[in-house]
């Protein structure tokens, strides 16, 4: 047995995951329970009328309801066996399969309330000021004299609110002709699917297969695939968490393409949102646990190509980071009251990971492939006393609870931890209206 897995303490204390478990669904209850108990006073303050999820209560089913059941009953009968028996060269392609459809069931449970790839239909969404660009280069150039709000040329809210290649991503797609919600959409759900395989790129690099074997059939029915099918932010969880197995490979197989690779993805990843210079946590925590720090240098070496193209272009990033901060404060920011979010915020990540993955944390030894989880659990910390966060955590940091989702791989009965992750996503996707 790899490390990984005997990692994970005997199982008599079964009971402390189930303790762990209860304190994550109280904290849930308990963030839900101050947002019905304040009333329509404290909704309309928080712009959250299902705290802690930013959506809306609407019991609905849809045309992805059966197909999501029916999935959910297959993988809990049948994916932890077919998890340990299948070569490794046919699981990759499986999980992907897997996790693909079960994302693509749960968008089409809302679709039948607003239709696919409608939360980019939304003003305050990137594609909202695609018909303003004429030019790439001009818009890099002007991008963060347009960040601040109240002005006439300022962007709409998310593409004032993260760096320039969030939004260029869609500008190109529009440019590719592949314009519109649906194919925005399409994108999103296609290329964070693909995160899967680069979580279990990444531990196997790491010497911890079975781990990884274990943690497929958590992966596919994964709550976090409500966000990932509606939101860029599946987008910016792909292009991290593969820039992390690259550097993986690195590590432990010593090819330097890998690393810059690496570097290039993951500096990519901070033009995609500022926040994910948290990333550098988690990427120290596998060159720690393989105890070879040769592949930071052409993993910097890529990600400063990536920071001098957009900083030749005319995007600086510390500006557009100081700018946005202030233009963080300029809208509803001031309204969310920190002393509740600063909570809250980790309810949110309770439903995104589920309970299990919650269940699994006192398991978790910094060691090895462990130090993954436990370094985006850190990296989410420092998020959430950021203050930059508060409210709609549960895709803002998708990059990150994709990681300490794999806490819960590691509990003994994964049937039973398996129902009860199956059984939360949907219930948060059938009861709630997620605003993505």
């Amino acid at each position: 047995m790899t490390d990984g897995a005997s990692q994970a303490p005997p199982r008599n204390r079964t009971r402390a995951d189930y303790l762990f478990a209860a304190f994550g669904l109280g904290l849930v209850a308990a963030a839900a329970a101050v947002g019905l108990v304040g009333g329509k006073h404290f909704r309309d303050k928080n712009y959250v009328h299902a705290a802690p999820i930013f959506g809306d209560w609407l019991p609905h089913v849809g045309w992805g309801t059966v197909p999501a059941v029916l999935l959910a009953v297959a993988v809990v009968l049948w994916g932890p066996d077919i998890a340990q028996r299948l070569r490794w060269r046919h699981l990759m392609p499986a999980a992907w399969a897997g996790y693909l459809a079960w994302t693509v069931s749960l968008v089409f449970v809302d679709s039948s309330q607003r239709g696919f790839g409608a939360p980019f239909a939304d003003p305050n969404e990137y594609l909202h000021d695609i018909p303003r660009i004429t030019s790439m280069g001009e818009a890099l150039r002007e991008f963060s004299s347009r960040i601040l709000d109240f002005q006439p040329e300022s962007w709409t809210t998310h593409v004032s609110g993260h760096p320039p290649g969030a939004f260029l991503t869609f500008v190109v797609l529009d440019r590719l002709g592949l314009s519109g919600t649906s194919w925005a959409g399409v994108f999103v759900v296609l290329t964070g699917s693909t995160a899967v395989m680069a979580v279990l790129v990444t531990f196997r690099a790491l010497g911890d297969e079975s781990w990884a074997r274990a943690a497929v059939p958590f992966l596919v029915l994964s709550p976090l695939a409500i966000w990932v099918g509606t939101s860029a932010d599946g987008w910016f969880m792909a292009v991290t968490a593969w820039g992390i197995a690259l550097l993986a490979v690195a590590a432990t197989s010593g090819r330097l393409v890998a690393g810059l690779g690496a570097g290039v993805l993951l500096g990519f990843g901070i033009y995609l949102n500022y926040g994910l210079v948290l990333m550098g946590i988690p990427a120290v925590a596998v060159l720690w646990s393989t105890r070879n720090w040769r592949p930071i240098v052409p993993a910097v070496v890529g990600a400063l190509a990536v920071a001098a193209a957009f900083t030749c272009s005319g995007f600086w990033w510390l500006d557009g980071m100081n700018l946005v901060v202030e233009r963080y404060y300029q809208g509803i920011a001031t309204r969310r009251p920190f002393s509740y979010w600063v909570w809250a915020n980790l309810a949110a990540t309770v439903c995104v990971v589920g309970v299990g993955a919650v269940g699994g944390l006192h398991r978790l030894r910094p060691k090895g492939a462990g130090l993954l989880p436990i370094a985006a659990g850190v990296a989410i910390l420092g998020a959430d006393l950021s203050a930059l966060s508060k409210a709609e955590t549960e895709r803002i940091w998708l990059s990150f609870t994709v990681w300490l989702l794999l806490a819960v791989a590691l509990l003994p009965k994964p049937r039973r931890w398996l129902v009860a992750q199956a059984v939360g996503a949907l219930l948060i996707n059938h009861l709630l209206l997620t605003h993505w």
